[in-house]
């Protein structure tokens, strides 16, 4: 099964690694607190959506995917208290922010989608 022909996979997982890179650098309490919350939250958007590739049925796929717009819900939250404690800046906050809301349209589209053909 070639999970990188799912394009929102693929995208996850650039933020997610953008994400690793930016919690790598940070003290250990930051990285303890915050970085570990956000790097597996943005870990689990790809997780859930591959989890609903391999799922048999649409109603699956579409349980997964939600699960998935969950913790894409999750990691914007973690980001916003990261930036507001001045632990990512601004500019690569935007930057990240700007990958997940694109995320976000793309998995709202397939999760419709999936509402269609079930």
């Amino acid at each position: 099964m070639d999970l990188s022909r799912f394009k929102l996979i693929q995208l996850s997982d650039q933020v997610s690694d953008d994400i690793w890179k930016e919690v790598e650098d940070w003290s250990k309490f930051d990285k303890w607190t915050i970085g570990t919350q956000l790097v597996r939250a943005a870990d689990s958007i790809s997780a859930n959506l591959s989890e609903a590739y391999g799922r048999f049925t649409y109603r699956e796929r579409k349980l997964f995917s939600m699960y998935a717009r969950g913790s894409l819900c999750e990691t914007i939250n973690w980001l916003q208290k990261a930036e507001r404690r001045n632990l990512i800046d601004t500019y690569r906050g935007k930057e990240i922010m700007d990958g997940l809301t694109d995320i976000s349209f793309k998995l709202n589209g397939y999760i419709r989608s999936l509402r269609k053909a079930s």
